[in-house]
């Protein structure tokens, strides 16, 4: 026979209220999460934002100085759309490739002494291959020199609301007065995509045609996350694996900076796992651990 004996009222009524208080705790506080982080965290730095809304979602070190090696191309991209928009240049303007722009290092498309390409390939090369010498020929033909661009692409942040960014080449290869943040970037992709929305599917291409050859990107989040629509990917030595990805899909539409991983790959699986986070209803509110990959 059992000598358990029934608990006195007062007792029960105390058990009943504190399961009520644990039940609505745990109905109410979501529980805290772990974040792998594939960088060390001298060169990470990442942000999250509702592109709808401009509400931050999720943010480390987003205004840290940091190197953004081709999310640059975004911003001389940014000129080259304006200069469409004004009539400046069509799609069909022949951008000759000096002997500067052609001697630029890889990655690009190797022109010769005197070559040219129209503005809407020009697009694709620098979207798609990240191509340096494209980048330098456009900035050339835009500012009459490629230090007068820089100046002009510095000046446009600043009208964008890029409070810590300067630019010193249109390409992002290494410069060491080349600095910008996690948020200016994702400012700079949300306005890409509000004042160029005629233009944005170029970021979703991952190849094209040039010449008669097959031009492979790199942009691996393409076709991986069912929304994912571009924008941008960016490494040098210094900066790290760099991303800036557009999610939209369900009514959501996010901005994605990701800075300083070790690997593409760490890069892109931080990135998917940043987007599943702010898209969770449970994880609102949530705290979140950072796990460093130096740890």
């Amino acid at each position: 026979m059992s000598n358990l004996r029934p608990l006195p009222l007062i007792h029960r009524v105390f058990v009943a209220l504190a399961l009520l208080v644990l039940l609505a705790g745990c109905a109410t506080t979501p529980p805290d999460s772990v974040l792998a982080v594939p960088a060390p965290a001298q060169k990470y730095a990442a942000i999250v934002v509702d592109a709808r809304t401009g509400k931050q979602l999720f943010e480390v070190s987003s205004t840290a100085q940091r190197y953004p090696a081709s999310l640059t191309k975004m911003m001389t991209l940014y000129l080259l759309f304006e200069a469409l928009e004004s009539g400046r240049v069509t799609k069909e303007t022949q951008i000759p490739v000096s002997d500067h722009a052609a001697s630029q290092p890889p990655t690009k498309l190797r022109f010769r002494r005197g070559e040219s390409i129209d503005v809407d390939s020009a697009i694709r090369a620098i979207v798609v291959k990240s191509a340096n010498d494209v980048a330098v020929a456009v900035g050339e033909y835009l500012g009459g020199s490629e230090d007068q661009f820089a100046a002009m692409m510095t000046s446009k942040a600043r009208q964008l609301g890029m409070t810590s960014t300067s630019f010193r080449n249109a390409s992002g290869l290494p410069d060491d007065g080349q600095m910008t943040t996690a948020r200016d970037m994702a400012v700079l992709g949300m306005a890409l995509r509000q004042r160029f929305p005629q233009q944005f599917h170029y970021f979703s291409e991952s190849d094209f045609m040039f010449r008669g050859r097959l031009v492979r990107g790199h942009n691996d989040m393409l076709g991986r996350v069912r929304g994912v629509d571009g924008i941008k990917t960016g490494y040098i030595r210094a900066s790290g694996f760099n991303i800036v990805t557009s999610y939209n899909a369900d009514g959501r539409n996010l901005i994605v900076v990701v800075m300083g991983a070790d690997s593409a790959r760490q890069r892109n699986d931080h990135v998917e796992a940043l987007i599943q986070r702010s898209l969770s209803p449970t994880m609102d509110g949530a705290k979140t651990r950072l796990m460093f990959a130096e740890q």
